[in-house]
């Protein structure tokens, strides 16, 4: 764990000296919010409702599973959706970027990358957002998902759904940089949803399952399911993550029967280089993510696979959640 994640959810002294550059962002944060407020900034209206996937901290939530478990639901109720994203870490050439199957992750960023590949829908990254939807209404699309973009507030939306993390929650509840938070915790009273990954939940929000699925050979699209692999492979594996929270990985791993001889960390939105891979070993299969295995396709070693996961939410939270779409996006 890198010592400013220490600082966040282990209380390491460091968060002291950071204070006054808490202070100082939420001074910066605040001024911003009450110019959209009273009208000094402007939001714009992008013509089709937009509905926020985001979280008011830093690190990987489990936006993305939401925002494919959305696209999905929309879908059934014959929905035209189309995704925008940030596509933090990508360095495309110029922006808005429609992703398509020839899009990199070095281009649009991972988590573009994957959603556009398990989805299949209209997908635009950039930073401006409003530019992004206004690409994805050119489209067609009917109703646009914003993976983040919760304190975008440039954008006008009609739904903000907030991810929290069940297991770390707030960390120390300190903004950054002496807390992992980017708004103060009271700012889930103002969301229209709040949807909680793992752990339990607190009163009213949300419970997110993540379910995992069959594992799949990174080069060659081999699909086996877990029982079947640990037949053939054994359950010893090497494991690496460069998400938000890679002991959530290595955990669910271990939920389903593997030792983990090698758990290797890496930062949210590793970008992979060769070198990474040189100190495990060839004999023994290596497990990483989704998210992960979206940028290692080309360099990983012959006995890298992934492990894809689902979110899924409980009959009687979907039809909350349907509730809420058809009352605040569909009427």
């Amino acid at each position: 764990m890198r010592l400013i994640e220490q600082a966040w959810y282990r209380n390491h002294a460091i968060k002291w000296l950071l204070l006054p550059l808490s202070l100082l962002f939420w001074l910066l944060s605040s001024i911003r919010k009450w110019a959209f407020r009273i009208g000094l900034k402007k939001r714009v209206n992008v013509e089709v409702p937009v509905i926020i996937v985001g979280n008011i901290g830093v690190g990987g939530n489990g936006k993305t599973p939401v925002v494919i478990y959305l696209v999905d639901l929309l879908q059934q109720l014959g929905v035209q959706v189309g995704v925008t994203s940030r596509g933090y870490g990508g360095t495309a050439e110029s922006y808005p970027l429609n992703v398509d199957n020839n899009t990199t992750a070095e281009q649009a960023g991972d988590e573009p990358v994957l959603i556009y590949q398990r989805c299949q829908v209209p997908t635009v990254v950039g930073a401006d957002r409003v530019a992004n939807c206004q690409h994805l209404v050119a489209q067609g699309c009917q109703i646009i998902i914003s993976d983040d973009g919760l304190q975008h507030y440039r954008l006008q939306r009609d739904l903000e759904i907030v991810i929290v993390d069940g297991q770390r929650r707030f960390g120390n509840g300190w903004l950054l940089p002496a807390g992992p938070l980017r708004e103060l915790p009271a700012r889930l009273q103002s969301v229209d949803a709040v949807i909680c990954n793992g752990g339990v939940p607190a009163h009213g929000e949300l419970q997110l399952t993540l379910q995992p699925g069959s594992l799949v050979h990174i080069q060659s699209g081999e699909t086996i399911s877990v029982q079947q692999f640990i037949n053939h492979y054994g359950a010893n594996v090497q494991a690496l993550a460069g998400i938000g929270n890679p002991q959530r990985f290595f955990d669910t791993l271990r939920d389903l029967t593997f030792a983990v001889v090698e758990p290797t960390e890496f930062v949210d939105h590793h970008k992979f280089v060769v070198s990474d891979f040189a100190g495990f070993d060839s004999a023994i299969p290596l497990l990483m993510t989704e998210k992960d295995a979206v940028k290692c396709r080309d360099i990983c070693p012959d006995n890298a696979w992934y492990l894809p996961v689902e979110g899924v939410l409980s009959e009687s939270d979907k039809q909350r959640l349907l509730h809420l779409i058809n009352t605040r996006v569909l009427n």
